[in-house]
């Protein structure tokens, strides 16, 4: 669960992951972040502006470099990564605000094909 909860930050990039990574530490019996309602209507692009700036924050402290390092390959990944969801992933992301279990999975396979570190 502690690896989901990971996922579900770096790759939805809620407000809530924005202002505070750290604040995301948790154990594995803890359930997902509560559902954020500022998602409910954003667009495919403002989502992938989220999933952008999640990346920024989460790659340059997992890589320990700077975010303009890893702007390219955020891009890569947010533009990747939500070009490739559903309607349906869509519409789970505005309910909750992070990504479900099907768009995360396409989520970290364009962290892999955009050379970016996984987040466990």
């Amino acid at each position: 669960m502690a690896m989901r909860r990971m996922c579900a930050v770096i790759l939805a990039g809620g407000l809530s992951m924005m202002a505070s990574v750290s604040a995301y530490a948790a154990s594995s019996s803890t359930a997902l972040p509560p559902p954020d309602p500022t998602a409910k209507n954003l667009s495919p692009y403002r989502i992938q502006l989220r999933a952008f700036d999640a990346c920024l924050i989460t790659q340059s402290r997992l890589l320990n470099t700077t975010q303009e390092a890893v702007h390219s390959p955020c891009s890569c990944y947010a533009k990747g990564t939500v070009s490739a969801m559903t309607k349906d992933e869509i519409q789970a992301f505005r309910d909750t605000g992070y990504f479900n279990d099907s768009a995360r999975e396409k989520g970290l396979g364009f962290i892999d094909q955009c050379k970016l570190k996984r987040p466990f």
